[in-house]
């Protein structure tokens, strides 16, 4: 017996952990600068920490009140009802979701390319397909509503990354906007926020009391340091809202992720100390690195180094883990996450040295 026919599955391509690269090097973890999956440097708040201690002799029960009083907490924050609010196992269970309420089979959605591969995933996953529109490096990585129109057609569901990884440029909320009144009315506008915390752009959240056809991807991993636990959430318009009950996997999100997020929620002082870090260390890459860069609101920086393989294999010798960006279709590009001050200087320094070194692809 076989699974059915999935070549059509690209595998998403996670960035290195730090235990699997010490291991391979022979080395101790604590030695290692782990930049490559845009995680948080200052680890989660300890707010969230104790909620997680606290919670840990409940996790016989099923998650029902924590998940409830976390869609409560959020359509609050938010000035939503709570039915818009779709608590999910991280953002790419928000995107399953999406996909469950949308598609049906051999429905296409459209997404940027280079891109987050689970978009097209999910789609598969629901016997649908995927097209994609360019964002292009030779046009810094700019994202506005001509370019996706252009490729639009007709597509159920268009992905927007804003900031966009693994480039870290915006869609302004106006071209957001656009969108959605040129698209057709079968269309759904999916605006990937993963990194919305640390833009300066408005949240396309402020558009669902005008428009029925966006939905706002969030999540806990970046900004709140919560990826090890899988919460995210998407927001939705009201007047479909209810189709969560039907698409949502019972008790998908856990415990302790409920009660993990909920405290992160009231630690707003964490949470600004991350966004300063982060503003902090892109500004640092930016100037200091001896390559080219681009402008990013992520927690990230873009690198043109030349061979992306060679460089971040070099890196990752020298105890600094980089995103090598081949598997976006950047295979003169690194990405490197925001760290500390030091490992930022450290990155700095190992980076400078290996680009003066290996030679151009």
């Amino acid at each position: 017996m076989q699974p059915r026919d999935l070549s059509a599955h690209t595998p998403y391509v996670p960035g290195r952990g730090t235990e699997e690269v010490a291991r391979e090097l022979g080395v101790d973890p604590e030695d290692l600068t782990k930049l490559s999956s845009n995680e948080n440097p200052h680890g989660p708040s300890q707010q969230a920490v104790a909620a997680i201690q606290d919670a840990a002799p409940t996790v016989s029960v099923y998650p029902k009140t924590a998940h409830t009083d976390l869609t409560e907490k959020l359509a609050d924050k938010w000035d939503l009802t709570s039915e818009q609010v779709w608590v999910s196992p991280g953002a790419d269970g928000a995107i399953d979701y999406l996909t469950r309420a949308m598609l049906e089979p051999d429905d296409r959605v459209l997404e940027p390319s280079p891109g987050f591969t689970y978009y097209s995933m999910s789609a598969r996953y629901h016997h649908g397909d995927a097209v994609q529109y360019e964002v292009s490096k030779d046009d810094d990585f700019e994202q506005t509503a001509e370019l996706v129109l252009d490729a639009y057609d007709g597509e159920r569901m268009v992905y927007l990354t804003t900031p966009h990884n693994p480039s870290g440029a915006t869609f302004a909320i106006d071209e957001i906007r656009t969108l959605a009144e040129s698209v057709e009315d079968h269309t759904l506008l999916v605006v990937d926020e993963a990194y919305g915390e640390f833009s300066d752009e408005p949240s396309a959240i402020d558009l669902l009391s005008e428009y029925d056809n966006i939905a706002v991807l969030r999540t806990f991993s970046k900004a709140y340091g919560l990826a090890g636990l899988r919460i995210g959430y998407a927001c939705v318009p009201e007047s479909w809202a209810d189709a969560y009950a039907r698409v949502n996997t019972p008790f998908a999100a856990s415990e302790l992720a409920c009660r993990a997020a909920l405290a992160a929620l009231d630690d707003e002082d964490h949470v600004e100390k991350t966004v300063e870090s982060v503003e902090w260390s892109r500004d640092y890459l930016r100037a200091e690195l001896d390559v080219p860069t681009w402008e990013s609101a992520g927690n990230f920086v873009l690198a043109q180094v030349g061979d992306a393989t060679a460089v971040s294999e070099a890196s990752q010798r020298e105890g600094v883990i980089v995103r090598d960006c081949t598997s976006f279709g950047l295979p003169e590009c690194i990405r490197i996450s925001c760290g500390t001050k030091a490992q930022t200087k450290r990155a700095v320094e190992v980076l400078n040295r290996i680009v003066s070194e290996v030679p151009p692809a």
